[in-house]
């Protein structure tokens, strides 16, 4: 393993996770998404702001920047690239989270993490992208559906290591531990509303404009 290319899928991945998509879309409605309901930037606040469908568009968005991030890398670097894509697509939500465009602000990294995987472990990714929606729709808080994605995207990927899943090298735990982390950090404040009793549902229903 090279230390340049870790240090340049670490930037490229970051970079690209840092593209904030739902501010700027957003923005082209006129609205500042940091100043609505959460701040963040990803598809459920943009829901919120702007209705579903721009919520949508921002999440696929967001997708593909995990997507892209992980690709890339493996393209760039092609000695061990599980190592390096691990990274990239990690760090891309890390960029997502903490977006060096906004002031490090951004999301929740649930949509990135999604697509990252997905560019990482296409099995693993089909599994866990339908087990998203289910809770996201059936549970209705979509903090407990952006951690399913960290922490169910890390249980998967040890256990297919484990088992010796095919095109699942361990080092593609490495992407788990860093999604995990980043998205269960992000979302210390709705942890504590679940404790609590009040954290906020989504509504697929009209936009509530501020």
């Amino acid at each position: 393993m090279n230390v340049f290319s870790v240090i340049l899928a670490i930037i490229l991945g970051y970079v690209i996770g840092s593209i904030p998509n739902g501010y700027i879309i957003a923005r082209l409605k006129g609205i500042d998404i940091t100043r609505i309901e959460s701040g963040r930037t990803g598809g459920t606040n943009v829901s919120r702001a702007l209705g579903w469908r721009y919520g949508l568009l921002v999440g696929v968005l967001d997708i593909l920047k995990g997507t892209v991030a992980v690709l890339l890398a493996r393209i760039l670097f092609g000695a061990n690239p599980d190592v390096y894509a691990a990274l990239a697509g990690g760090f891309a939500i890390i960029g997502h989270n903490w977006s060096i465009f906004l002031g490090f602000r951004g999301g929740a990294g649930g949509a990135t993490a999604a697509g990252a995987l997905l560019g990482l472990n296409l099995l693993a990714g089909a599994i866990l992208v339908p087990l998203f929606i289910l809770i996201l729709v059936v549970v209705r808080y979509a903090s407990v559906a952006t951690m399913s994605v960290g922490v169910g995207g890390l249980f998967i990927l040890i256990l297919f290591a484990l088992l010796g899943v095919k095109d699942t090298p361990s080092e593609q735990i490495w992407f788990g531990v860093i999604a995990s982390a980043a998205i269960i950090w992000a979302l210390r404040p709705n942890i504590k509303r679940l404790r609590e009793g009040t954290e906020r549902r989504i509504t697929f229903r009209k936009a509530n404009r501020q």
